[in-house]
């Protein structure tokens, strides 16, 4: 058996002299012991070669098989390293990749969130309705907060006036349509969030197939027959909706869900006010930060209806005066006789 050993590493000495690879080297030492092995299986026990070789198999085959269990665990262990070393785009598995985690740690250190609700957020579709005041910051927080995909409807193009209130967009964005200069700052802001812009304005030929494709809506338009429009359309669907209005110095919010048992937009708002009594916010003005305001509210609704978290705003109403710097909450109330979710509904 020595004469074996001492030829192995002469023919390993000789590879190495000659700059052969590892590889090269290793499988001549692999073609000797299996040269030898065959001499022992297949030569008579008193063969010289057998004799000078060491005489039984047993021997030999136990040193096989000790080199396949050491050439097993080496192979183990190197998967496992490539496994801890895999980068993050590659490890699809995971649901969260390393800067994910910890981009949203203070939501999962929050005993109402978590990591199941961080998921929820990320497996979420919500669709914002409107890129102005209160568009504005709805779509930075839900996209800061994670929400996988966000859809914006908006048919409108940034003007200066806009700036006074609308932070998503900036003054280079003058000119450009709402829908992409907010895909813009929030893809900047996030970039594992996927945003889908639709540059148009709702209509009831696209509303139902539009809506049906996000679990949630944001409603933060400024005229009445869009919000009747999305309201009917979502009650339809199942579709809870959060909305949000503005005037002057006062903002209000409620989740309109019909589907769990809440009232829904025009259980409040039965008809659109007549000409004048509402006047937009051209027209009557809005204080700045307001919508900043009433519109991060939408978003923490909307965290909470997605998370499963808390108590969101269904069947109440939260009315702030930025004036007086008072809040206060009404209680909302189903009709009966509601075109949309009443029970004479069609």
């Amino acid at each position: 058996m020595l004469n074996v050993l001492f030829l192995a590493a002469v023919l390993y000495g000789i590879g190495a002299v000659m700059g052969a690879p590892k590889r090269a080297r290793w499988t001549m030492i692999v073609i000797l012991y299996l040269a030898v092995l065959l001499a022992h299986l297949v030569l008579p026990s008193d063969n010289p070669v057998r004799l000078a070789t060491g005489e039984s198999p047993v021997l030999w085959l136990l040193i096989g098989g000790f080199a396949v269990i050491v050439l097993v665990y080496r192979a183990g262990l190197n998967w496992l390293r490539a496994r801890a070393y895999e980068p993050e785009d590659t490890m699809t598995d995971a649901p969260f990749t390393d800067t994910e985690l910890n981009r949203y740690a203070r939501h999962i250190v929050l005993r109402e969130i978590g990591g199941l609700g961080q998921k929820k957020l990320k497996d979420a579709k919500v669709l914002v309705i409107g890129a102005g005041g209160l568009g504005s910051p709805a779509l930075l927080y839900l996209a800061a907060a994670g929400v996988g995909t966000i859809g914006i409807v908006d048919d409108d193009e940034v003007d200066n006036s806009n700036l006074q209130r609308q932070v998503i967009h900036q003054d280079r964005s003058i000119g450009s349509a709402k829908v992409f200069s907010a895909m813009e700052a929030m893809k900047a802001q996030n970039p594992f969030v996927e945003v889908k812009p639709y540059h148009r304005r709702l209509t009831e030929d696209d509303a139902a197939a539009l809506i049906g494709d996000y679990d949630l809506v944001l409603d933060g338009t400024d005229n009445f027959s869009t919000r009747y429009l999305v309201n009917r359309i979502c009650a339809a669907l199942g579709k809870p909706l959060i909305s949000g209005a503005l005037s002057q110095w006062e903002g209000q919010l409620s989740v309109f869900d019909p589907a769990s048992d809440a009232p829904c937009y025009q259980c409040v708002f039965p008809e659109a006010p007549a000409d004048g009594l509402a006047p937009s916010c051209s027209e009557a003005g809005v204080i700045g930060p307001l919508p900043g305001v009433i519109g991060s509210m939408m978003a923490v609704e909307a965290v909470k209806v997605i998370a499963g978290a808390g108590a969101p705003l269904r069947g109440e109403m939260m009315i702030y005066d930025a004036l007086y710097g008072e809040s206060r909450k009404i209680t909302l109330k189903k009709r009966d006789d509601c075109p949309v979710c009443g029970e004479t509904s069609g």
